[in-house]
């Protein structure tokens, strides 16, 4: 059963100014040392990390609570399964409200797809709850 869906759209030159004019603040604010490291090996990093601050906000969204009730920016990190699928790691609050949201004898699977156009980025987030 569909838990919660969430979708974003993020202009990849907003985050390349943030880049420019924020640098380290910036990044270490919004994402994990993960997202960092490899967004940071890529010749292209703002189309990286605009795709990640939108699957971000596309997490937030699916769990219902936005950049509130004590989700933040790095309680969600974007991650790669070994077939290198992309999927989210939550941890503090955003975990808190997906444990919450997930029914019981139930397990929570977070769906991620990714994709950018400059200079746009989007990205849709789907959870989903499988039988234990």
């Amino acid at each position: 059963m569909i838990l919660g869906i969430g979708s974003d759209l993020c202009d990849i030159r907003r985050i390349e100014r943030s880049l420019e004019r924020f640098g380290d603040r910036f990044t270490h604010r919004i994402y994990t040392e993960g997202e960092r490291a490899r967004s940071d090996r890529r010749a292209a990093r703002a189309p990286s990390y605009a795709r990640r601050f939108a699957a971000k906000e596309a997490c937030a969204k699916a769990l219902g609570t936005g950049l509130s009730h004590g989700v933040f920016w790095r309680d969600m990190e974007v991650v790669n399964l070994p077939t290198g699928r992309p999927t989210m790691r939550l941890t503090g609050g955003a975990l808190e409200r997906l444990e919450a949201m997930t029914p019981a004898g139930h397990r929570a699977v977070v769906h991620v797809s990714l994709t950018d156009d400059p200079p746009m980025a989007q990205a849709f987030v789907i959870i989903e709850a499988l039988p234990a």
